[in-house]
């Protein structure tokens, strides 16, 4: 599994479908997470990506230091399903999908890492699996950084 976190201070998803505009997921402070998941990927990917995410001490503290977790804080998270954090450009103009898992498996492995964070206590927003979607968000830093369960991945 691949995550790119972004350390916000607000985010939302809003969905288009049928010319309506719906928000389906915003957050305060925390973490917006784009998630993408490959072929390989199991649920003990998803639970060890999940608590490296909300154990991640990447919060100011008192003192101005990145100390305290999303844990710590009481934050929450913003997932958003990314099949394209699994596009490789090496070759070519067009990105290549092939590593990206199929929408069946992201979709299962997706779900079970948002009812993963909700078991741990941790509110979640999403955004709607394979919908047209736009995010927004205030990078509080910014703060972004990368996290892949399977570095032979890249």
């Amino acid at each position: 599994m691949r995550a790119v976190l972004q350390r916000v201070s607000q985010a939302s998803v809003t969905v288009h479908a049928d010319s309506l505009q719906t928000v389906s997921g915003a957050i305060g402070p925390g973490l917006l997470v784009l998630l993408g998941v490959t072929h390989a990927d199991t649920a003990k990917d998803a639970d060890s990506l999940l608590d490296k995410i909300i154990q991640l001490r990447i919060f100011s503290d008192d003192a101005g230091k990145m100390n305290r977790s999303l844990v710590d804080t009481g934050g929450a998270l913003l997932v958003v399903s990314q099949f394209t954090l699994y596009g490789d450009c090496r070759k070519g103009r067009r990105p290549s999908f092939d590593s990206a898992a199929p929408a069946a498996t992201a979709r299962t492995l997706y779900e079970y890492f948002l009812e993963a964070a909700r078991q741990r206590g941790v509110p979640v927003e999403t955004g709607v699996f394979q919908a047209h979607m736009e995010v927004a968000l205030v990078n509080d830093g910014p703060v972004t950084l990368i996290l892949e369960t399977n570095e032979t991945a890249r």
